[in-house]
Formats: C-alpha cells, sequence, structure tokens
C-alpha cells in the first residue's frame, strides 16, 4: 500500500501566527480571553483551555485584554474594546485584514461589494462591516439573480467582486463568470482575487491526490470551511472520499483493499492529527510505504 500526504496539509501562515502568539501570551498574562474560537479547530482550542486561554462570546466578557481570532471580527468592536478598556491583540490573518482594508477603500469610492462567501462564516460577519450598506453575499449561483438586482436598484455604476479568502477557487471563476455574463454592461465591474494562495494550492494538491488514489481521507475540524471545500473536491474525484476529525473516526482496518490511499488535512489542522492517522495506518501488519 502507498499512501500519499499532501505536502500542503495542515496549519497555513494565519493560523500558526494566531496560535503561536496566543502561546505567548499565555506566558506572559494570567487570564487570556480569546472573542470566539481562535481557529476552527476543536482540538487547538480545548489545548489552548488547558494552557489557560478563557474563549468568550462577547467582547464585555473580556477581562484586561482580548485576543482576536484569525477570522477577524466586526469593525466596532474594536471601539468596544476600546471603551472598555482592554489590551487587544489582534492576531486576525493578514490576508483577512487586508480584504477589510480593500472594501473600506472600494466601499469610500461609492461601489457596490459583491462578496462570494458563506454569509454565517466569521470572516465574512467581520467583512460586510467595512462594506457600508450597498453590498450582497453571493454563496452560489442561485445568489447571483438577486445580488444583480439589489445593484441594479441602488443605481450604482461601479462594482467589484472579492472572495471569502477559504471559498473554492473552481466556484469562485464560475461565480465571476457568470456575473460579467449578466451584469448590467453600463456598469463598471472589477474583480480582486482574495482567495488565499495557500487555500488555492491546496485545494488544487487534493484534486491532484485524489485523481489517482483508491480511497481519500480529508482531516480537520467539521466547523473548518476550508476543510469542507477540500472534501468536496476530493468527493468530485474520489468515490471513496471520507471527512474525519481525528485518527479515532476511522477503523484502519477497512483500509487493506486499497493499493493508494491519499491524506488531506485543512488549514486549522494540527500536524500531530496527520501524524496520528498515518501511524496509525501503518500500524497494521502490511507493507506501507509513505510519500508527499
Amino acid at each position: 500500500m502507498e499512501i500519499i500526504v499532501g505536502k500542503t496539509s495542515g496549519f497555513c501562515f494565519g493560523v500558526s501566527n494566531a496560535i503561536e502568539k496566543t502561546k505567548q501570551e499565555l506566558k506572559k498574562l494570567k487570564n487570556v480571553y480569546c472573542l470566539g474560537e481562535l481557529v476552527h479547530n476543536s482540538q487547538v482550542i480545548d489545548g489552548l483551555k488547558e494552557e489557560g486561554a478563557y474563549f468568550i462570546n462577547t467582547i464585555e466578557e473580556a477581562k484586561g485584554n482580548v485576543i482576536i481570532r484569525a477570522h477577524g471580527i466586526p469593525e466596532d468592536i474594536y471601539e468596544k474594546a476600546k471603551t472598555l478598556g482592554l489590551t487587544v491583540n489582534d492576531f486576525t490573518c493578514p490576508k483577512v485584514r487586508k480584504i477589510h482594508e480593500i472594501v473600506k477603500d472600494y466601499s469610500s469610492k461609492g461601489y457596490y461589494i459583491l462578496l462570494i462567501g458563506k454569509s454565517e462564516h466569521p470572516e465574512i460577519i467581520g467583512i460586510v462591516s467595512c462594506c457600508e450598506k450597498n453590498y450582497s453575499v453571493i454563496r452560489n449561483v442561485e445568489d447571483v439573480p438577486e445580488a444583480l438586482s439589489k445593484l441594479k436598484d441602488s443605481k450604482i455604476k461601479s462594482a467589484v467582486l472579492i472572495s471569502q479568502t477559504t471559498f473554492n477557487m473552481k466556484k469562485f471563476l464560475q461565480l465571476e463568470q457568470l456575473i460579467k455574463s449578466n451584469i448590467n454592461p453600463d456598469i463598471t465591474f472589477e474583480t480582486i482575487n482574495t482567495i488565499c494562495n495557500t487555500s488555492e494550492m491546496r485545494q488544487k494538491e487534493t484534486e491532484d491526490i485524489a485523481k489517482k488514489v483508491d480511497y481519500m481521507i480529508i482531516i480537520g475540524d467539521k466547523t473548518s470551511n476550508n476543510t469542507k471545500e477540500l472534501f468536496e473536491i476530493a468527493s468530485k474525484h474520489c468515490d471513496n472520499s471520507v471527512f474525519i476529525s481525528t485518527k479515532s473516526d476511522i477503523d484502519a482496518n477497512n483500509f487493506k483493499k486499497y493499493a493508494k490511499i491519499g491524506i488531506m488535512a485543512g488549514a486549522s489542522t494540527p500536524k500531530q492529527s496527520i501524524n496520528e492517522v498515518v501511524e496509525l495506518l501503518e500500524s497494521n501488519d502490511y507493507l506501507i510505504k509513505v510519500t508527499g
């Protein structure tokens, strides 16, 4: 048997940065408060709780300091933190923060913001707070007609298309083309591809591996959007694809019939989780060659 482990599996820079800086704060302070989940991985969150981190749902629960998660937050919360006299440690992913800046800039110029992503995702909630009132969130092709209708009703003659950093690249391009084909020709239309290049590379590698294996394992938390995207991609190219959180979700004995197994993990999946899955497969008494 051969196991192919994706080279782009595991923590991206934004996730790694947020976790490491939070750990640094935990060494300095008695109590560290994080607004929302720092990253979308329950194992990581549980580990930080054990080290002394408190995870809160509202800024008012913080005492003395507050950590801003990798996904970012709505802009008004910064003002609330200032009013409450809190020390803010902003560990928002730099690429997410860049989108906030882009949206603020285009909104100030009077553009209508077409934002591709999932409206309930923390990243999108934060970005929307920068959009003023003229925006639409588009998740799939069914959302495009309503978004273009709102754009038309707004009487705005300039629009810009922006994306959630972890959105599926192929879906993004499909939606971009659909919008281009249906937008009123008298509207100036721009596209800024804000999908994280690491997400794009991970999606491409997932597709490549899934095409050449008999079984595909996607590792990550079920709340992780980028991991969900990887599983969707894998499922399109490998009929035998599974989405697991940890090694306890699988029975390695079921894999003896497969000649090639692919493993990919989301951006918030610890390296340890990946290694544990590989070790579980290796613990069976049959030949395994690990590549990747």
